[in-house]
């Protein structure tokens, strides 16, 4: 277990140790200075950064300036005091409801996990019924369909969705489809915040379906066949054999995937940039990425404290699936 603990240690413990350092602190304030800008007209004086005592103060302390958990409390975060009142000034629930959804923080949360909760349940679905489909096919047709079927999990999560959102464009063959179909030239995809999800959660279950379907497809081939045939002896039909042999035998394969899928899920970004969805749709690794994408101002301590909470909502996410597993591994010991 050594080598293990090391590499857990390495590349997982002291990284999120280091974020959290860094979300406790914030950009340094620019000192100003005094510029006389003189022309031939007269000179006239200016504000502007002294450059020089900042680029000190960054080496002095390059963490920047001690903020706490102020940050985890701002308007771009948890935000209660933005809550507080608009609490205290709604006078109905869709005044408030308007508030939260306009937080940056709650906005990305309610995208997140509207789209880790719909994802993932079908992509395991899914996933078992092509597993389940293609390992009833003869050997010879096997090998093209399962490579077709892995397609999606080969292209690049970016190029994926680059891919759908020009099909899914006005002159794109689904978007133009789409209009020729309801006989309307200006419908689209793009027109709605409700439509930008759906076509995202749908890019969600094409991409991730494959990994999905590779695992049941290799446990598929450890299912015992004594008990496929007693069951066959005794009269059970397919649907019979799959619910009361398959269905328990690949149960902890499919809290694996549900455990890896919905990590995967909840990072969600590729698509949201490449639909071009940040309007409609924003994820907490998008706000991670808008803390970051300026160079000129990178706000790191904003993105590291998206970060934690981010890993906080992950485990409290998991804490279900893992108390279960760990009562069911008590139970077999």
């Amino acid at each position: 277990m050594l080598p293990t603990c090391v590499a857990m240690v390495l590349f997982i413990a002291i990284p999120i140790v280091s974020i959290f350092v860094q979300s406790l602190f914030i950009e340094h304030q620019k000192p100003t200075i005094e510029i006389e800008i003189c022309d031939p007209f007269g000179c006239k004086k200016e504000i502007g950064v002294d450059i020089e005592a900042y680029s000190a103060l960054n080496k002095e302390k390059p963490l920047g300036r001690f903020n706490g958990f102020k940050t985890y409390i701002d308007r771009n975060h948890l935000a209660f005091k933005e809550l507080y009142e608009g609490w205290s000034d709604s006078k109905t629930f869709s005044e408030f409801s308007s508030t939260f959804f306009n937080l940056p923080f709650y906005k990305a949360l309610i995208f997140t996990l509207t789209y880790t909760l719909f994802v993932t349940p079908i992509v395991i679905c899914l996933g078992f019924i092509i597993a389940l489909s293609i390992n009833a096919l003869s050997q010879k047709i096997k090998g093209p369909i399962i490579f077709a079927t892995i397609l999606p999990m080969i292209v690049t999560p970016l190029m994926g969705s680059l891919v759908l959102f020009w099909m899914i464009d006005a002159e794109g063959i689904i978007g133009s489809t789409i209009q020729d179909l309801f006989n309307d030239p200006y419908l689209s995809l793009k027109a709605s915040t409700r439509l930008t999800w759906i076509t995202l959660i749908t890019y969600g279950i094409w991409h991730h379906s494959p990994f999905a379907f590779i695992v049941f497809y290799a446990a598929l081939q450890t299912v015992p066949q004594d008990p496929i045939e007693a069951a066959i002896i005794d009269g059970a039909d397919r649907w019979q054999r799959i619910r009361y042999v398959v269905i328990p035998h690949l149960y902890p394969v499919a809290v694996f995937i549900a455990l890896i899928s919905m990590m995967d899920n909840i990072r969600v970004f590729e698509p949201i940039l490449g639909f071009s969805a940040a309007a409609s749709a924003q994820s907490f690794s998008w706000l991670i990425y808008n803390d970051l994408r300026n160079i000129e101002v990178m706000n790191f301590g904003s993105a590291a404290s998206t970060s934690i909470l981010t890993i906080i909502m992950v485990g409290i996410l998991l804490i279900p699936v893992l108390i279960k597993t760990w009562r069911e591994f008590g139970e077999s010991r």
